[in-house]
């Protein structure tokens, strides 16, 4: 069986992927929104961000942007993405062609200050683990820079099983608790036999419980700043006792 998908003394998750544009945003998102419904007080992270756009004298990326406004939050998009590049590519890439010193300790000062002002702290990955962010150090190496389980977000249909089992094994050989998978539609009507085993396979392979099978939600854009029925849709798609897990005990 999976094991348990959190401790009893979680303050936060860390958002992972298998892979760039499989939803990791929107489930980070969707999860904001739903412990938010519960009343509890969420901040949010994007350490790394690349192919952000130009905004007043500074870079703000769109996934920001959208995290930012699921937790309607105040803080300064200073911490919640310490690093922001102009070029769509990996961190390190970015950072070595802009010029940028990425500072991994401005980075974990910024993630301890969000947990002083939020009793949970969601952090959204960038890419997937093996991503580079300086230099050789992947994000699979951030471990000790944010002790949290990891969630991991894979497509729902056909590839799910061999890159969800890959990312957990290469995660877990680098230090992360892996506690629950996100399998995610990422097109209408997609379905098929795939979609209907891959949870049940994924689960058996990795000992790690598929936490949520999130639908497609129309309307929902990273982009356009559309959260609309987001919240609402996470928290159907999560399976039992998921979201109390994250509950203030008392």
């Amino acid at each position: 069986m999976p094991r348990s998908e959190s401790p009893d003394d979680m303050n936060g998750v860390f958002i992972s992927g298998t892979d760039t544009d499989v939803g990791k945003t929107v489930v980070a998102a969707g999860l904001t929104l739903a412990l938010r419904a519960r009343g509890v007080d969420v901040g949010v992270m994007k350490p790394f961000a690349s192919g952000a756009g130009r905004v007043g004298d500074g870079l703000l990326a769109n996934d920001t942007r959208f995290l930012m406004a699921a937790a309607d939050t105040s803080d300064p998009a200073s911490i919640v993405t310490p690093v922001c590049l102009r070029e769509p590519l990996a961190p390190a890439v970015a950072a070595s062609r802009a010029g940028v010193d990425v500072d991994l300790d401005a980075v974990a000062a910024a993630f301890e200050e969000l947990c002083a002002r939020h009793e949970f702290v969601i952090v959204e990955g960038v890419g997937g683990v093996a991503v580079p962010v300086r230099g050789r150090l992947m994000v699979a190496d951030l471990a000790d820079r944010f002790p949290l389980p990891m969630w991991v977000v894979s497509r729902a249909g056909l590839g799910a099983v061999n890159h969800t089992v890959l990312t957990v094994e290469y995660a877990r050989l680098r230090g992360w608790d892996v506690a629950g998978i996100v399998l995610n539609a990422d097109s209408e009507g997609a379905g098929g036999v795939a979609e209907d085993t891959n949870a049940s396979v994924i689960e058996d392979l990795t000992d790690v419980r598929v936490v949520a099978n999130l639908p497609r939600v129309p309307g929902v854009d990273v982009d356009a700043l559309a959260l609309a029925g987001l919240g609402d849709a996470f928290t159907a798609s999560l399976g039992a006792g998921i979201l109390e897990s994250f509950l203030p005990s008392g």
